[in-house]
């Protein structure tokens, strides 16, 4: 808790205490004058390396057992994160290795999603988003718990098939 002020030790001990680590900036606004002092205190605590930006409103709390600084997280949980539990799935060699169809370890995350492409580092996990349809979403996906936790993941006769399609 060293270099934090005071307001930003009540904050973090405040979501550390109910376990609010994914958290939005609405969340902490009780504690806060105005929407200038909030920009300003999220600026710092990302600075000082206390939370992560998730998306553009969500913030990860990096929890204080974490002495170094560096935290990890599940990363379908964080993908579930990402895109706030709609319109996406996890497929590629995550969903594989999750239906035990593989036991090669994924290098990254595969979301598939109608809103965003692209590449992203969150909490040393890469994630790569691809395009899809809802259509697509809603014949491919189903839902699954980790840890007291939803995310969406590619079914596993999909991921059969795509997998069918990576051996050669």
């Amino acid at each position: 808790m060293e270099g934090l002020s005071k307001k930003e030790i009540e904050i973090v001990s405040w979501l550390e205490f109910y376990k609010k680590y994914f958290f939005t900036a609405e969340d902490i606004d009780k504690f806060l004058k105005n929407k200038t002092q909030r920009y300003n205190t999220i600026k710092n605590l990302i600075k000082k390396k206390r939370i992560i930006k998730i998306n553009r409103t969500k913030y990860y709390l990096v929890p204080i057992k974490a002495k170094s600084g560096s935290w990890t997280e599940d990363s379908f949980i964080i993908a579930d994160e990402i895109c706030n539990g709609k319109d996406y799935f996890i497929g590629g060699w995550s969903a594989a290795n999750f239906w035990h169809l593989t036991e090669q370890v994924p290098m990254r995350t595969d979301i598939y999603t109608t809103r965003r492409q692209g590449k992203k580092t969150i909490l040393n996990t890469k994630f790569m988003f691809h395009r899809t349809t809802k259509k697509d979403i809603e014949r491919k996906a189903v839902t699954k718990n980790i840890a007291n936790n939803q995310f969406n993941i590619m079914k596993k006769e999909y991921s059969k098939k795509w997998l069918k399609l990576r051996n050669w």
